[in-house]
């Protein structure tokens, strides 16, 4: 881009000269706006870009500025975002093919786009711009950061997830990060086309979720585990009433006959909180068929396991774990960090009772989500764990693998015969 300010000295052969610019024209415009005593907030957005498009325009012409026509709608574009939306994380906040924004200080902004991180070419004008813009965003939702409570965690109005923290506990300025909700819900369908899973994959997993079978998905973060959930809680039939628990919530269901439950954070004073332990307690007073908690990381887990051993079957949740079996240990050390006072052995066969499948999804290094392991859970032998590997990945050959079942080995071996 070449644009010559000669009153300044700039000529716009970098980012960093563009960014001055911007800095230039948005302290121009705040000066406006207070003389004109312009309310922002009373505004629309095709309001504010009327009156940014005339006060740029006259600025330009003012001071004699070189400026091509698209550059001066880019500018005044800019500026509108700066004002009525989330500075230079609009645009990218509105680019569908962008999964995550990560921001690293002012001049440091990562998206992932198609499973794999970019660096993008926009940055903030200074540190305290990134926080007037977090500012912004938390705004609406009534919460607040600052060096009293300098980290946040929140969800926006259309389901994204922001996470942001600041300075003193960030050392290279604010920092903040957003995993954007879909608009429109991935499918079985997609995940096939994405190479996620097959169809054999696909047939077994909705059949188990219509058989009110209790899984576990398991997996590091990003891999997709809120994804394939949202997934299987969709097969469910219609006439069941769902009772979901989330920290944020973002599955979106079908069904009409859905309760959504979303835990609260404690206030400045520390006080009001409710946990997922809580709610889900509160869940089995409601009557449920199926309860769907978003991830199970502290106490709920006994909440969960005793849902799954009296009656409510159908349950789903996600763990962080890298396979089944790190999973099942995963359970049982949290239920130990829990509070459980039986003997070990005690635990393992309930939570061997309560789980009958383990689901393994992994975020491969080029990006790609694999269910890369679904194994049954068929008991205890030794006091040690015994799962059956129904569904497995050959990354070599790239591959979804189906393994043979016998009546003796598996409690689901009809199930896989009649869709293999």
């Amino acid at each position: 881009m070449a644009l010559q300010l000669s009153n300044f000295g700039y000529e716009l052969k970098s980012a960093d000269h563009y960014q001055d610019i911007k800095f230039i024209l948005h302290n121009h415009l705040i000066t406006e706006i207070e003389q004109d005593r312009i309310e922002l907030f009373d505004m629309s957005r095709l309001q504010i870009a009327a009156y940014v498009n005339g006060k740029v325009r006259d600025y330009v012409v003012t001071k004699g500025l070189v400026v091509s026509a698209y550059d001066l709608e880019m500018l005044a574009e800019e500026m509108i975002d700066e004002l009525a939306g989330y500075g230079p994380l609009e645009s990218l906040i509105r680019d569908d093919n962008i999964n995550d924004i990560l921001v690293n200080g002012a001049r440091h902004i990562y998206v992932e786009r198609f499973g794999k991180l970019e660096r993008s070419q926009l940055r903030f004008i200074d540190d305290e711009h990134v926080l007037r813009v977090i500012r912004r965003i938390l705004a609406p939702l009534g919460r607040r950061i600052d060096e009293a409570s300098p980290t946040v965690d929140a969800r926006l109005p259309d389901g994204s997830r922001l996470n942001a923290i600041i300075p003193p506990l960030a050392l290279n300025g604010p920092c903040m990060s957003i995993r954007k909700f879909r608009k429109d819900p991935i499918t079985s369908d997609d995940l096939i086309s994405f190479g996620s899973m097959d169809r054999n994959i696909r047939d077994f997993l909705e059949e188990a979720s219509r058989r009110r079978v209790n899984v576990i998905i398991s997996g590091g973060t990003g891999a997709g585990k809120t994804t394939l959930l949202n997934m299987l809680s969709r097969a469910i039939p219609e006439d069941e009433r769902i009772v979901t628990i989330e920290d944020a919530a973002e599955l979106k269901l079908d069904h009409d006959h859905v309760v959504r439950l979303e835990t609260r954070p404690a206030n400045t004073e520390g006080q009001g909180e409710i946990t997922a332990h809580e709610l889900v307690r509160n869940a089995l007073r409601m009557r449920p068929d199926r309860i769907i908690l978003g991830e199970v990381r502290s106490k709920e887990v006994m909440d969960m396991l005793q849902a799954m051993n009296t009656g409510h079957d159908g349950c789903m949740s996600t763990v962080h774990a890298n396979s089944p079996t790190d999973a099942l240990l995963r359970i049982e050390m949290l239920a130990g960090l829990a509070g459980f006072q039986g003997a070990e052995v005690t635990l393992r066969k309930m939570i061997a009772a309560a789980i009958e499948v383990v689901i393994q999804i992994s975020r491969l290094p080029n990006g790609k989500r694999k269910i890369t392991s679904i194994a049954e859970i068929v008991g205890l032998r030794d006091d040690r764990f015994v799962i059956n590997e129904l569904y497995g990945y050959d990354a070599e050959a790239d591959r979804f693998i189906s393994y043979p079942v016998t009546p003796s080995k598996a409690k689901l071996h009809g199930m896989v015969r009649a869709i293999s």
